[in-house]
């Protein structure tokens, strides 16, 4: 299996700390895999994703991406944060088709049909001239994973991108976005989610990255074997559950 993302003994520090938020990390993501990434609050998971992304650099150690050193952000790699940040003053499919907005081998027309493409694949279709404002909270974060697919991306990085929706409106999120991720001709290839929500992550991963510490590390890594879709209530699910609380909380 091809690997997609390699982090080689990353650190990372903020300009104002004198003491790093990660240390020594060292993990992959293989092409067409499903990555969770747990730990305790204030672990770095955000800024382990922002480093995976190429938002920020790490302070030692190097990120590659296909094999090459990522030096920046790449239009490869989309990352879906836990509010949308949709720009209030454009319409739906404005928002949607701004990652496009500087590629030279599109048409506008060309643009408009990938961004009303995604709409669509988010059960959008229809709402491609409402305002944000006009939106719920469920469907502003829809637009937000219909913006972070257009550039048909190979690795999509979420970073909480449920706990702020209704428990119903996540699970439909989290289905689509299996689903799609499951399809091997729509993108992404590889996913890796961040979050607080254990079900979730077992729900989706193939594999399951434990921080701890500060700074953080990987102290552990669960292999998540079990058929899709997957039944929470299933004794192998809770159990696999459970041994990721306790590998959080020792």
């Amino acid at each position: 299996m091809s690997e997609l993302v390699r982090m080689e003994d990353v650190s990372f520090a903020y300009a104002n700390s004198r003491s790093p938020v990660l240390q020594g990390i060292n993990i992959h993501v293989n092409y067409a895999e499903f990555v969770g990434i747990v730990g305790p609050s204030g672990t770095g998971k955000s800024t382990l994703l922002r480093l995976m992304s190429g938002l920020l650099k790490p302070t030692k150690g190097r990120v590659l991406f296909r094999g090459e050193p990522l030096n920046g952000p790449n239009p490869r790699i989309s990352m879906m944060f836990q509010s949308p940040t949709l720009l209030p003053w454009l319409t739906v499919i404005e928002n949607v088709t701004l990652p496009l907005k500087a590629r030279r081998d599109l048409t506008e027309e060309e643009k408009k049909e990938l961004g009303m493409r995604f709409l669509d694949l988010t059960g959008l279709s229809g709402y491609e001239r409402a305002y944000p404002r006009e939106l719920s909270g469920g469907m502003q974060q829809r637009v937000a994973l219909a913006r972070a697919l257009v550039s048909l991306p190979d690795l999509l990085l979420l970073d909480e991108p449920f706990s702020n929706l209704d428990p119903l409106t996540a699970l439909a999120l989290i289905r689509e976005i299996e689903h799609m991720w499951y399809d091997s001709s729509l993108p992404p290839a590889s996913v890796v989610l961040v979050s607080h929500n254990v079900d979730e992550i077992v729900q989706l991963s193939d594999r399951i990255l434990v921080l701890k510490g500060r700074p953080a590390t990987v102290v552990a890594e669960v292999k998540v074997e079990l058929e899709r879709p997957r039944v929470r209530r299933s004794p192998e699910f809770l159990n696999i559950v459970d041994e990721v609380i306790v590998l959080m909380g020792n």
